[in-house]
């Protein structure tokens, strides 16, 4: 079933890391919840006879909200569209953001799912990452949140910082798991072109972790999640059983979703057509056009065949693999085999394995995820 995404632009202080559309003030939070509700509404039609699945309020920090501003536009996606009894509803949260009583407000309105930055459990780690919370913070705001009932959250932790220690990530991840989430999130840390961090890169006053030491890294994640009962069900994500993102499944499915507020993203089947379309990303614009009643978009483009064949294998090769048989149904000129010579010497690298008919990264194979995309995706691009 398809799902809901809704983009709150709003921080208290930009990460240095962080290339996601936000602001740093929430003086225009009214102006952008009026225009937030008119695009639920310009797009209710869309979603006509549909059950929506999932429901996820990223950012920005949406924690930033009061729970009359989330009970708000809870009522306004209630009205506008159709939500499964059982629909997995997350929200994206800061720590340093957060109480306990909200939490207990967030959860009585609904919201079954956190999301939780942390990304470290190390002072330093987060005054360098500009993270508004401390590690005390941060377990304070886990054992909150498991206070309040919440039995399905995500911890998010990032890895392979400048001068990061194997021990130092080693113990972030050990203090993560003993806190119990059912969930995490463990992201290499990327210098993104126009943020703080890639000016700090340029000017050579941050040197990148080199690539063997991040792949060091990554390694150990997985054995380490692995060994404590995670399940490794997409290259950055582990779940105790039972505990997938629903929400982020939806997205490594290929499945449709509806996106709202300034710059996000929507994938959807327009007149039988594989649409995607974005939003501006600029607060006062999409509020400015909303106001006129036209939607706020910047561009959208209907995908191909080709298009969807490749994003369906770079999709698949990033979580529970290709299934040979499903996609030779849907695309007739599907070639890849076990027969075919890359394909050959993936499995002989121990890059890869079948099983039950598909395709499926070995954690070896994660480490070089990218490049073996691109190795695949030589053979399609001769079929389509």
């Amino acid at each position: 079933m398809p799902s809901l995404y809704i983009h709150i632009p709003f921080c208290e202080k930009k990460c240095v890391y962080c290339d996601f559309y936000s602001i740093e003030t929430v003086s225009p939070m009214d102006d952008f919840l009026r225009a937030l509700h008119n695009e639920i509404d310009i797009y209710a039609s869309t979603g006509e006879s549909v059950v929506f699945d999932t429901v996820f309020f990223g950012g920005g920090t949406p924690s930033l909200l009061t729970p009359a501003q989330l009970e708000s536009i809870q009522n306004h996606l209630a009205k506008a569209f159709t939500l499964s009894p059982e629909a997995e509803i997350t929200t994206e949260i800061n720590p340093g953001t957060m109480s306990p009583e909200k939490l207990r407000a967030y959860r009585n309105l609904g919201v079954n799912r956190i999301s939780m930055g942390v990304q470290s459990f190390h002072d330093d780690d987060l005054r360098f990452l500009s993270r508004i919370h401390t590690a005390d913070e941060a377990i304070r705001c886990i054992e909150a949140v498991k206070a309040s009932g919440f039995e399905n959250f995500s911890v998010d932790l990032m890895y392979a910082l400048p001068n990061q220690t194997s021990e130092r990530w080693m113990q972030n991840l050990a203090r993560a798991a003993a806190l119990g989430p059912p969930h995490i999130s463990a992201y290499g840390l990327i210098v993104e072109e126009g943020t703080p961090l890639a000016r700090l890169v340029q000017h050579q006053e941050v040197v990148p972790t080199p690539d063997n030491e991040e792949a060091a890294l990554y390694e150990m994640t997985m054995g380490f999640l692995e060994r404590a009962g995670y399940e490794h069900y997409e290259v950055s994500n582990y779940a105790k059983p039972g505990f997938r993102s629903r929400h982020n499944d939806n997205y490594w499915h290929h499945g449709s979703y509806l996106g709202f507020g300034p710059s996000a993203h929507s994938f959807w089947n327009v007149n039988g057509v594989p649409t995607r379309w974005w939003n501006m990303a600029n607060l006062s614009h999409y509020c400015d056009r909303l106001q006129r009643n036209e939607k706020p978009l910047i561009s959208s483009e209907a995908l191909t065949r080709e298009n969807l064949q490749m994003e369906r294998v770079f999709l698949g090769l990033r979580s529970d693999g290709l299934n040979l048989r499903t996609l030779k149904t849907e695309f007739p000129g599907f070639t890849l085999s076990t027969d075919d010579q890359v394909v050959r010497q993936l499995v002989k690298e121990q890059l890869a394995v079948f099983e039950h008919e598909s395709l499926r990264l070995t954690a070896k194979g994660y480490v070089v995820c990218d490049e073996i995309c691109v190795r695949l995706s030589s053979i399609q691009s001769k079929t389509v």
